[in-house]
Parts: C-alpha cells; structure tokens; sequence
C-alpha cells in the first residue's frame, strides 16, 4: 500500500497530544494579576513576583498543605493542574491576598 503525503498529514495531525498551556499570574502591589484565572487540566500556572522588595508564596491552605516557602523579587513558583474543580490559595504572609485557579477537564 502506497501512503500519501495526504494520509501522512492526517494521521499525524490526529496522533499528535494536545499540548498543554503556561498562564502567568503577576504578584505586584500586594495582588495576585488576575486573581481568578480558568485554565485546563494539564495546563501550569506560573506566579512571578514582580515587587520590588516583597516576598510572597502561593499556599492552597484548604487543600491541607503546609506553608511553602518564599520567592522573592523577579522569582516564580508554578505548578501544573491535573485535575478538575476548583482551587483557592493565598499569600501566606499577607493572608488578604486571595485567588483561585478554576481547572475544567481537558478537551
């Protein structure tokens, strides 16, 4: 059986992964930038302190972690999604400072 550059192109386009995304979430001014984002499962929320002088950290205090450590100035924390539903944290020094990441399922 012969392939053609058509069924070639098909077939890959159909295997390749969906890939997921890199979503930026500023810290200045004592606020998370935006301070709800939505993204899909699989997909990875980097935080990165743009403050002059602060430090901060991302805690999901009611998922029942413990208090991470801090980054400070031109410093960044992530972490990936890989599961549905919705996620609450705060800045554990400044507990004023709120926001939530909402993952929907993968398409």
């Amino acid at each position: 059986m012969k392939v053609t550059g058509v069924m070639l192109t098909a077939s890959l386009l159909f295997s390749m992964p969906c890939f997921a995304k890199e979503v930026v979430v500023e810290i200045y001014k004592k606020k998370f930038i935006p301070q709800e984002i939505t993204i899909e499962a699989g997909d990875t929320v980097i935080w990165k302190n743009i403050e002059k002088r602060q430090y901060h950290n991302v805690w999901f205090k009611v998922l029942g972690e413990e208090e991470p450590g801090y980054f400070f100035p031109d410093e960044t924390y992530q972490r990936t999604f890989n599961d549905a539903g919705d996620f609450p944290y705060e800045c554990g020094p400044h507990p004023k400072m709120t926001g939530k990441v909402t993952v929907k399922p993968a398409i």
